[in-house]
């Protein structure tokens, strides 16, 4: 989809993870963002299972990005995370040494072909609805979205 103007439509992925002992009982939160209108047009939350905070804020991250192609596979990517490591590393700016973090990061990166995308680092503070999801997740221990 396009806006009026022509251009490509922008969303916005809120993503972030946490683990309960790291590694621990771990969730993923997510939501999609129209960037135009602040519009929420999904939510998600993953159960992750046993896992470090580092691997649910990227399979959170990755299911965020995976529900914005869903929504619209012509759309701009703007990604916002807390996870400074994940923003780093999916930049190119920071170096990945953990096979985890790499496994994850390249998955991410072929979800992500051909999808043009921003990653950006936020504060904590600006990112307590995808933290809520995931502590959604954590708690339920069960996958959702909606």
């Amino acid at each position: 989809m396009t806006s009026s103007n022509g251009a490509a439509r922008e969303l916005i992925v809120e993503a972030d993870g946490g683990s309960r002992g790291n590694p621990g009982q771990a969730g993923s939160g997510a939501l999609v963002l129209d960037a135009a209108t602040g519009e929420v047009l999904t939510e998600l939350g993953l159960y992750v299972g046993i896992a470090s905070n580092n691997v649910a804020e990227y399979k959170g991250m990755i299911a965020g990005v995976r529900a914005a192609i869903e929504l619209d596979p012509q759309a701009v990517l703007r990604v916002r995370m807390d996870s400074k490591l994940v923003v780093e590393q999916m930049s190119g700016r920071w170096k990945i040494k953990h096979p985890d973090m790499a496994t994850l990061a390249a998955e991410a990166r072929q979800v992500l072909t051909g999808t043009p995308v921003a990653f950006e680092w936020i504060p904590r503070a600006e990112n307590s609805r995808a933290d809520k999801l995931a502590n959604e997740a954590m708690d339920t221990r069960r996958d959702f979205r909606r």
